[in-house]
């Protein structure tokens, strides 16, 4: 089962909330949640700066507007 971002989030502010963990292993999740999201950003951006111009047109961009996307760094959001 794959869990969405969202439910991550949720199951962030229930550990914070509640204080089931010690606020070190809080923040090493977050950690951990962090370097996620910016592998998966990272990742996207490449394969979007490998896209043909007609994949581009498909999801509604243009090539100037996927270049630029490509080149912001992981944790430019």
């Amino acid at each position: 089962m794959t869990r969405t971002a969202y439910q991550n989030i949720d199951a962030l502010i229930y550990l914070r909330e509640n204080n089931a963990l010690p606020i070190v292993s809080v923040l090493a999740v977050q950690f951990a949640v962090t370097v996620s999201k910016w592998t998966l950003r990272h990742r996207t951006r490449q394969a979007l700066g490998q896209l043909t111009e007609t994949q581009l047109r498909d999801v509604g961009l243009t090539p100037l507007q996927a270049r630029r996307e490509a080149a912001r760094l992981f944790w430019q959001i």
